[in-house]
């Protein structure tokens, strides 16, 4: 006969078991819950983000990043969160230590998801530090191969994690150019059977009036067939910014953009004036094209600046057709002097001008090109040409330790973008209506009589 003792000792034992197994079962089941909560996180978790490229005085820089957030927020801690940046190009070459690093936050806002603030969302902005000799922060790169000459857009990617939480954003969405974007930018124009240049333009909010046309002609480093290059290479967007528009009521912004240098001979050389170059003939087309197909320009008030390459056309421009703008505006001028007849002087000297140009311009020598241009046509009585002359082109912001801060003194389109000029040559103010005047208030006021 079998003992109670035994019996229970077995009943004990079978109980024991019993419960073992359903605790385990009972941990399968919960850790099975909680790993597919886990993997549903992981996969629900919002991964994209848009980058925000801005146009600063020495160029375009990535200088936020908005990302999206699984549920809305009213707070965020800039602390909490890390950007490392990659920029790479197929042919362009850049140096390792631009190449790749860390970006650093400044601050971080609570937004909509174009990066506008609001009290309450699913986005956050991070604004990133960018200064003019920080090369991982710029959109750009310049390239001297010959496949990818000039500036280059850059494949700009960003990791953002939440160093709390372990969210990771990887995954581009887009790209937003403030300004920029509210330009045109498919734009091209046949001059000739396979001959085209491309061209950003901006329309303003009509009015009952007309509205005047601002054109502008980028430097070398802006060719190609992508007129976002000619765009935001400099800072030419800004013609179409409130704080310019406002001198015009209101203007057209019209930038077209060469496949080559405006200054390209028929061999493809640069010439400085000596011959003719390929483009000046198609580029006017393109102009009255564009005027007679817009018919909200006013045709009397027609302006037409550029830098270095692009001052060079500007000048050629108002030379074959003295009639044609109301004013030239023209930086760091790129055509030499001695190539232009007294006669062509002659032919200009009524048309109002203001030139732009610092005295260390070590690419287009203000002593060969600006200075005896403005000086020959002084000598024979035009009487609404000016000319700022600067000793340095420095930084406007001040930021970055204002005059002590010098940048290429090739770069004096700098302060035409900006609208800063409104010295002459012997460093008075210009005067408009006997009052100081600043480039785009005075260019406002010509007209093609």
């Amino acid at each position: 006969m079998i003992s109670n003792s035994l019996i229970f000792k077995f009943f004990n034992t079978d109980m024991n078991k019993m419960k073992e197994v359903k605790f385990v079962r009972m941990l399968l089941f919960f850790l099975s819950i909680s790993l597919s909560q886990i993997l549903y996180a992981q996969t629900s978790q919002n991964s994209e983000y848009t980058l925000v490229v801005e146009g600063f005085d020495w160029g375009p820089m990535v200088n936020k990043v908005t990302v999206g957030l699984d549920t809305p927020t009213k707070a965020v801690n800039m602390t909490d969160y890390s950007v490392v940046a990659e920029r790479s190009h197929p042919c362009a070459v850049i140096s390792p230590e631009f190449a790749k690093g860390n970006r650093t936050i400044v601050f971080a806002y609570v937004s909509d998801s174009k990066g506008n603030r609001i009290d309450e969302g699913s986005y956050v902005t991070l604004i990133l530090y960018v200064a003019p000799n920080s090369q991982i922060c710029s959109a750009l790169q310049y390239s001297q191969k010959a496949d990818c000459r000039g500036n280059q857009w850059v494949d700009y990617k960003v990791t953002v994690t939440n160093t709390k939480t372990n969210h990771v954003w990887n995954k581009k969405k887009g790209r937003i150019m403030p300004i920029g974007d509210d330009f045109d930018l498919s734009g091209k124009f046949e001059y000739e059977p396979g001959k085209s240049l491309t061209l950003a333009d901006f329309v303003p909010k009509r009015s009952v009036e007309k509205s005047p046309l601002i054109i502008w002609l980028h430097g070398g480093g802006e060719g190609g067939t992508d007129p976002s290059i000619a765009l935001m290479g400099n800072k030419a967007f800004n013609y179409a910014s409130p704080d310019i528009q406002k001198y015009f009521g209101g203007a057209y912004v019209l930038v077209p953009q060469t496949p080559g240098a405006w200054m390209h001979d028929k061999e493809g050389k640069m010439q400085p004036g000596s011959s003719e170059d390929i483009y000046n003939v198609g580029l006017m087309a393109l102009i009255k094209n564009y005027v007679n197909t817009h018919p909200g320009i006013d045709k009397k008030r027609i302006y037409i600046g550029g830098c270095s390459n692009g001052g060079y056309m500007a000048l050629k421009l108002l030379l074959k057709d003295p009639k044609y703008f109301a004013a030239g505006y023209i930086s760091a001028l790129a055509y030499q002097s001695q190539y232009i007849s007294d006669n062509q002087i002659n032919s200009i000297k009524n048309i109002p001008i203001w030139f732009i140009q610092s005295k260390d311009d070590k690419v287009t020598d203000p002593v060969t090109t600006v200075i005896p241009v403005y000086e020959r046509l002084k000598k024979v009585g035009a009487k609404n040409v000016h000319f700022s002359f600067y000793n340095h082109v420095t930084d406007l912001s001040g930021m970055f330790g204002g005059e002590n801060y010098h940048f290429n003194g090739h770069w004096s389109w700098i302060y035409s973008h900006a609208n800063q000029s409104h010295t002459e040559f012997d460093g008075s103010e210009v005067l408009l209506n006997g009052k100081p005047t600043t480039l785009m208030e005075w260019m406002a006021a010509q007209i093609n009589r």
